[in-house]
């Protein structure tokens, strides 16, 4: 298991997409983005070793985020893609009238249960 510094190990690694969406107009951004991830689900799916897809929605600080994680020694395969479907989820939503902030982050999770 790879281990970043003495007792902070880890065996599974997310790529997160996050952005903010708006209340404004009934939520229709909120509502146009989980169209949009259930668009790409599929692929997302398809990507060899995935363990877990999540949404997180936030109705306080409007986030919208998706996480995808794998096993670390898998990770680096998907990284080697670009992420795939990651730059045409974040084109078109970027599109979408009342999302904003986009942004991408990598990070290992370990479960402490």
């Amino acid at each position: 298991m790879p281990e970043i510094v003495k007792g902070v190990s880890f065996d599974t690694i997310a790529r997160e997409w996050r952005f903010k969406w708006s209340p404004e107009n009934e939520k229709k951004s909120l509502e146009e983005a989980q169209q949009l991830l259930e668009e790409v689900l599929p692929e997302v799916k398809s990507v060899d070793g995935v363990v877990d897809i999540r949404r997180t929605v936030c109705g306080g600080c409007l986030d919208f985020k998706v996480s995808t994680v794998l096993p670390a020694e898998k990770f680096g395969e998907w990284e080697k893609k670009g992420f795939a479907p990651e730059q045409v989820f974040l084109d078109k939503a970027s599109k979408i009238s009342g999302i904003s902030q986009i942004e991408t982050q990598t990070y290992t999770i370990a479960s402490m249960m």
